[in-house]
């Protein structure tokens, strides 16, 4: 869990290089809790935005993915987050920078709702989603430091 007093502290969560392209998303107020993840969609649809903190931090984390589009091609994929299987319109390549020459990708949930789909999958089952849902974030952090090297600050 962690927590925005401003969108000042919002925006400064994602790299320095994103923040040409950043759009806020509409109807946030301060102070803002966030207890597992943010994510919205950009009114044009273009790019998603993610921000969360590893298990154990309340460091958050913020990612732009840009929508790659796959071409009319009508297959079923696996979200590599939360391992929900859906056609190629729920289930997309995401991308981002890594830097001015680089960009990575992974077949996530277009919408990045993950969390949504980890709630009701438990509910399902009459699990609680606890433990799904920080083996969900253990992958997020995975992905950002593994493919962008983004690393936690030290605690203060």
């Amino acid at each position: 869990m962690f927590r925005f007093e401003s969108d000042r502290d919002l925006i400064q969560s994602f790299r320095p290089r994103d923040l040409r392209v950043m759009e806020m998303p509409p109807g946030l107020s301060f102070p803002l809790f966030v207890r597992d993840y943010l994510a919205w969609t950009e009114t044009s649809g273009l790019r998603v935005y993610l921000i969360f903190s590893a298990p154990g931090s309340r460091q958050p984390i913020g990612i732009i993915f840009r929508r790659d589009s796959m071409g009319g091609e009508n297959v079923t994929r696996m979200c590599e987050w939360c391992h929900h299987s859906g056609a190629s319109s729920e289930v997309t390549l995401l991308t981002t920078d890594v830097n001015n020459k680089r960009r990575v990708g992974i077949s996530l949930c277009a919408d990045l709702q993950c969390k949504e789909r980890l709630e009701d999958a438990a509910d399902r089952a009459g699990r609680h989603a606890l433990e799904a849902l920080e083996q969900l974030r253990a992958r997020m952090f995975r992905f950002a430091n593994e493919a962008l090297g983004i690393e936690l600050e030290p605690a203060a």
